[in-house]
């Protein structure tokens, strides 16, 4: 079937409705250590009776070693935030190539908890640091402390031990540069470093606390307990940044919709796998709660719509069953629609699986310059009509500015007609610098190379016309300074293809999220194990 337009699927609106699938760098991941039966190992362990000292877990993947060494400390309860200005952190980890050596063991533990004051090595690949749910925390302490196991219904309801403020890899303070991993199978993928990263902290965690509990978790329970993640408008730009990434994402996504509406029959088990992947669904958003009223109600009316949608899964034994389901969520709400494209592929790992080799960017943008500003002209009229409707004078229409903070190196968004520092803004406003550009542009045909020598600030502009001309998902096609854009819809994008689930928007600019929830465990990694798709608690 031929994809989506990017006009349809490249907005906000929709973006922010996206769900993880099995595309999802997360599940690539797993999907992998569990075809190869990896064996997680634990070559060091020292610890207090409080859980405090480190920790080094070790992973054979596709042929290399790679070791997590996690620092463990007292944080004191006056100095615990998810802010990114935070300066101490209850955990620190460093993703370590090879097996750490008592020196390589002593340099990480004194410098992982000081984060970007610290000093890294190029075998050091991924940096990262964690906060405990404290009531999550204690309740598993207290509880294994009495025998006991904790509540279902408050795993349920948080559904981790402890949450990231920040997972850094290529190449950031000083830690090992992309291309030292960009060639090896199993970390060839986009972000791949990070998810293994983040699957052996949610492995430890679940090891601190029992041993901290002195006890042990059900597994059914232990399963459900993920790593959570808070993040905010740091990770926002990065789409934007890296438009053919984007694209290569967006292009394995809405391919493998393409394939899974062409089929022509399912079988009975294929159909059975529909019926059981929709109740898992409507189970799966039923759990989901989330303390913001607004943002709780979204989940409410889907969980509600979902319900309603269902007869359409009792349809699936004609011909050319999954494009009539797909014409039927045509009638539905935008996140009911991104919510039936995840569930469309979880059961056709074999014939989508591959394009997961299709997401990464090698190269860059392999985009040739237009020659004549009339072709320039042309492509910004196919493209970028989108982009000429704004009013770029109107105070609503470039409220917003993008800027990078100098104490944090992190972006940040500010008030243009209400706060200093918009001579700093970073180029995010692709939409206005194409609509000035096409203003610009002569009323004949001329070489290119002669106007940019005459306005060269429309370099960055032409720039992104070549790339969408040739890329036809690498740009968001919203205006991104209006005061109606919402950075939660590019958090929420991003981190669907990292494999988040339940997210808990704490405002239009930071969210907390849960990643592994459902995973296999450390002795669960088998390829009969790769099912966690959308996980409901199975106790």
């Amino acid at each position: 079937m031929p994809l989506r337009p990017p006009g349809d699927v490249m907005r906000l609106a929709r973006m922010g409705a996206m769900m993880p699938t099995r595309l999802s760098f997360l599940r690539v991941l797993l999907r992998r250590l569990c075809a190869e039966r990896a064996q997680i190992t634990r070559p060091v362990w020292s610890m207090t009776a409080a859980g405090h000292g480190h920790a080094v877990y070790s992973l054979d993947l596709s042929g290399h070693t790679y070791s997590l060494v996690a620092i463990s400390t007292d944080l004191p309860a006056d100095q615990r935030s998810d802010r990114v200005i935070a300066t101490a952190w209850d955990a620190a980890f460093v993703l370590f190539d090879g097996v750490p050596s008592p020196d390589d063991i002593a340099r990480i533990a004194e410098n992982a908890p000081r984060q970007e004051a610290g000093r890294f090595s190029p075998r050091d690949l991924v940096l990262s640091r964690a906060n405990k749910s404290v009531r999550m925390w204690n309740a598993t302490v207290d509880a294994l402390r009495a025998g006991g196991q904790p509540d279902a219904t408050m795993i349920r309801d948080i559904g981790y031990l402890m949450r990231t403020t920040a997972v850094y890899g290529n190449g950031k303070f000083g830690i090992a540069d992309r291309h030292v991993i960009a060639g090896r199978p199993g970390l060839d993928g986009p972000f791949a470093a990070e998810m293994l990263t983040v699957y052996l902290i949610r492995h430890f965690t679940l090891d601190l606390v029992q041993h901290v509990g002195q006890g042990r978790l059900e597994p059914g329970l232990a399963r459900h307990l993920g790593i959570g993640n808070a993040t905010g408008l740091g990770m926002a730009p990065f789409l934007v940044n890296h438009p053919v990434l984007l694209n290569n994402w967006m292009v394995a996504r809405e391919t493998a919709l393409g394939r899974v509406r062409s089929i022509e029959r399912l079988t009975d088990p294929e159909q059975a796998q529909f019926h059981a992947l929709h109740f898992r669904a409507a189970r799966h958003l039923s759990e989901w709660l989330v303390p913001a009223p607004d943002h709780n109600q979204v989940l409410r009316d889907l969980e509600a719509e979902w319900q309603a949608f269902q007869p359409h899964f009792d349809a699936l034994d004609g011909p050319h069953p999954l494009e009539k389901l797909w014409q039927a969520a045509q009638a539905q709400s935008v996140p009911c629609q991104e919510l039936v494209v995840a569930l469309m592929l979880e059961p056709f790992g074999d014939l989508i699986d591959g394009l997961a080799e299709c997401m990464g960017d090698p190269f860059g943008p392999l985009a040739a310059p237009f020659c004549g500003t009339d072709a320039l002209r042309q492509a910004i009229e196919a493209d970028w009509a989108w982009a000429l409707t704004a009013d770029y004078t109107q105070a609503d229409a470039c409220r917003r500015f993008w800027y990078v903070s100098a104490a944090k190196l992190e972006p940040r968004l500010g008030d243009r007609f209400a706060e200093p520092g918009a001579e700093l803004e970073t180029p995010l406003d692709i939409a206005r610098r194409v609509a000035a550009l096409y203003r610009d542009l002569p009323a004949g045909d001329g070489p290119v190379s002669d106007f940019l020598a005459q306005y060269p600030d429309h370099a960055l502009a032409a720039f992104r016309v070549c790339v969408l001309s040739r890329y036809p998902y690498a740009d968001i096609r919203d205006n991104l300074i209006a005061a109606t854009c919402k950075p939660i819809d590019m958090l929420r994008c991003k981190l669907s293809f990292f494999g988040a689930t339940k997210f808990d928007p704490k405002s239009d600019l930071w969210t907390r999220i849960t990643l592994a929830q459902g995973a296999p465990l450390g002795d669960e990694l088998t390829p009969e194990n790769d099912d966690w798709w959308l996980p409901v608690l199975a106790h």
